[in-house]
Protein backbone atom coordinates (compact mmCIF):
# COMPACT_ATOMS: atom_id res chain seq x y z
CA UNK A 1 0.00 0.00 0.00
CA UNK A 2 2.99 2.28 0.47
CA UNK A 3 4.42 1.68 -2.98
CA UNK A 4 4.98 5.33 -3.92
CA UNK A 5 6.35 6.43 -0.55
CA UNK A 6 3.46 8.83 -0.17
CA UNK A 7 4.21 10.95 -3.23
CA UNK A 8 0.82 10.24 -4.77
CA UNK A 9 -1.08 11.12 -1.61
CA UNK A 10 0.92 14.32 -1.19
CA UNK A 11 0.30 15.27 -4.83
CA UNK A 12 -3.44 14.59 -4.58
CA UNK A 13 -3.71 16.63 -1.37
CA UNK A 14 -1.92 19.57 -3.01
CA UNK A 15 -4.13 19.32 -6.10
CA UNK A 16 -7.22 19.30 -3.87
CA UNK A 17 -5.88 22.32 -1.96
CA UNK A 18 -5.29 24.16 -5.25
CA UNK A 19 -8.83 23.28 -6.34
CA UNK A 20 -10.27 24.57 -3.05
CA UNK A 21 -8.24 27.75 -3.51
CA UNK A 22 -9.89 28.57 -6.84
CA UNK A 23 -13.49 27.66 -6.00
CA UNK A 24 -15.58 30.78 -6.58
CA UNK A 25 -16.89 32.41 -3.42
CA UNK A 26 -19.46 35.17 -3.03
CA UNK A 27 -17.89 38.61 -3.29
CA UNK A 28 -18.43 39.31 0.42
CA UNK A 29 -16.46 36.19 1.43
CA UNK A 30 -13.47 36.46 -0.92
CA UNK A 31 -11.35 38.20 1.68
CA UNK A 32 -11.96 35.33 4.14
CA UNK A 33 -10.81 32.45 1.91
CA UNK A 34 -8.72 29.97 3.92
CA UNK A 35 -5.17 29.36 2.75
CA UNK A 36 -5.67 25.70 1.81
CA UNK A 37 -2.37 25.35 -0.03
CA UNK A 38 -0.41 26.87 2.84
CA UNK A 39 -2.08 24.58 5.40
CA UNK A 40 -1.38 21.49 3.27
CA UNK A 41 2.22 22.63 2.81
CA UNK A 42 2.70 23.15 6.55
CA UNK A 43 1.23 19.73 7.31
CA UNK A 44 3.36 17.84 4.78
CA UNK A 45 6.54 19.63 5.82
CA UNK A 46 5.86 18.72 9.45
CA UNK A 47 4.93 15.14 8.55
CA UNK A 48 7.47 14.36 5.82
CA UNK A 49 10.21 17.03 5.66
CA UNK A 50 12.40 14.67 3.66
CA UNK A 51 9.84 14.73 0.79
CA UNK A 52 8.30 18.21 0.95
CA UNK A 53 10.42 21.31 1.23
CA UNK A 54 11.27 24.66 -0.28
CA UNK A 55 11.35 23.37 -3.86
CA UNK A 56 7.82 21.99 -3.58
CA UNK A 57 6.72 25.29 -2.02
CA UNK A 58 8.26 27.23 -4.91
CA UNK A 59 6.45 25.11 -7.51
CA UNK A 60 3.15 25.40 -5.61
CA UNK A 61 3.66 29.15 -5.43
CA UNK A 62 4.23 29.40 -9.18
CA UNK A 63 1.06 27.36 -9.74
CA UNK A 64 -0.85 29.70 -7.43
CA UNK A 65 0.57 32.70 -9.27
CA UNK A 66 -0.79 31.26 -12.51
CA UNK A 67 -4.17 30.36 -11.02
CA UNK A 68 -4.65 33.76 -9.38
CA UNK A 69 -3.18 35.82 -12.19
CA UNK A 70 -0.74 37.32 -9.71
CA UNK A 71 2.69 38.59 -10.65
CA UNK A 72 4.96 35.62 -11.26
CA UNK A 73 6.88 34.86 -8.10
CA UNK A 74 4.66 36.58 -5.54
CA UNK A 75 3.17 33.40 -4.08
CA UNK A 76 6.34 31.46 -4.85
CA UNK A 77 8.33 33.79 -2.61
CA UNK A 78 5.81 33.77 0.22
CA UNK A 79 5.32 29.98 0.18
CA UNK A 80 9.09 29.42 0.04
CA UNK A 81 9.58 31.58 3.14
CA UNK A 82 6.70 29.75 4.81
CA UNK A 83 8.32 26.41 3.94
CA UNK A 84 11.73 27.50 5.23
CA UNK A 85 10.37 28.65 8.59
CA UNK A 86 8.29 25.47 8.90
CA UNK A 87 11.33 23.30 8.05
CA UNK A 88 13.40 25.05 10.70
CA UNK A 89 10.68 24.68 13.34
CA UNK A 90 8.95 21.43 12.31
CA UNK A 91 10.29 19.30 15.18
CA UNK A 92 9.11 21.83 17.73
CA UNK A 93 5.71 22.34 16.10
CA UNK A 94 5.07 18.58 15.96
CA UNK A 95 5.11 18.25 19.75
CA UNK A 96 2.65 21.09 20.32
CA UNK A 97 -0.96 20.33 21.12
CA UNK A 98 -3.48 21.17 18.40
CA UNK A 99 -4.44 24.63 19.66
CA UNK A 100 -0.76 25.61 19.91
CA UNK A 101 -0.20 24.30 16.39
CA UNK A 102 -3.17 26.39 15.24
CA UNK A 103 -1.54 29.48 16.74
CA UNK A 104 1.71 28.68 14.93
CA UNK A 105 -0.25 28.20 11.71
CA UNK A 106 -1.82 31.63 12.27
CA UNK A 107 1.64 33.18 12.67
CA UNK A 108 3.14 31.33 9.68
CA UNK A 109 0.27 32.16 7.34
CA UNK A 110 0.23 35.70 8.72
CA UNK A 111 3.89 36.04 7.67
CA UNK A 112 2.98 34.65 4.26
CA UNK A 113 0.10 37.13 3.91
CA UNK A 114 2.37 39.96 5.03
CA UNK A 115 4.90 39.03 2.33
CA UNK A 116 2.15 38.90 -0.30
CA UNK A 117 0.84 42.29 0.84
CA UNK A 118 4.37 43.69 0.72
CA UNK A 119 4.97 42.47 -2.84
CA UNK A 120 1.59 43.90 -3.86
CA UNK A 121 2.60 47.23 -2.34
CA UNK A 122 5.73 47.22 -4.51
CA UNK A 123 3.41 46.88 -7.50
CA UNK A 124 1.21 49.78 -6.41
CA UNK A 125 -1.65 48.07 -4.55
CA UNK A 126 -1.96 46.92 -0.98
CA UNK A 127 -4.46 46.46 1.82
CA UNK A 128 -5.26 49.63 3.73
CA UNK A 129 -5.85 47.78 7.01
CA UNK A 130 -5.15 44.44 8.64
CA UNK A 131 -7.99 42.63 6.85
CA UNK A 132 -5.36 40.80 4.80
CA UNK A 133 -4.68 38.73 7.94
CA UNK A 134 -8.23 37.32 8.08
CA UNK A 135 -7.28 34.28 5.90
CA UNK A 136 -4.58 33.45 8.46
CA UNK A 137 -7.17 33.50 11.25
CA UNK A 138 -9.64 31.39 9.26
CA UNK A 139 -6.86 28.93 8.39
CA UNK A 140 -5.85 28.65 12.05
CA UNK A 141 -9.45 27.91 13.01
CA UNK A 142 -9.63 25.21 10.32
CA UNK A 143 -6.23 23.73 11.20
CA UNK A 144 -7.54 21.07 13.64
CA UNK A 145 -9.89 19.66 10.97
CA UNK A 146 -7.15 19.75 8.32
CA UNK A 147 -4.72 18.05 10.70
CA UNK A 148 -7.18 15.26 11.55
CA UNK A 149 -8.09 14.72 7.90
CA UNK A 150 -4.54 14.58 6.55
CA UNK A 151 -3.29 12.54 9.50
CA UNK A 152 -6.10 10.04 8.97
CA UNK A 153 -5.30 9.75 5.27
CA UNK A 154 -1.64 9.33 6.06
CA UNK A 155 -2.35 6.55 8.56
CA UNK A 156 -4.79 4.80 6.20
CA UNK A 157 -2.14 4.71 3.50
CA UNK A 158 0.44 3.42 5.97
CA UNK A 159 2.90 6.26 5.55
CA UNK A 160 5.54 6.27 8.26
CA UNK A 161 4.39 6.90 11.82
CA UNK A 162 1.68 9.45 12.63
CA UNK A 163 2.64 12.87 13.95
Amino acid sequence: MNSGGGGGLILVSFLLALFLHIIPLPYELRWARPEWVSMALIYWIMAMPQKVGIGVAWVLGLLLDGLEGAYLGQNALSLSVLAYITLVLHRRIRVFVVWQQAFVVFVLIGIQQLLCNWTQSLQGGMAQNLMFLVPALISALLWPAMLVMLRGLRQNFGLVKPI
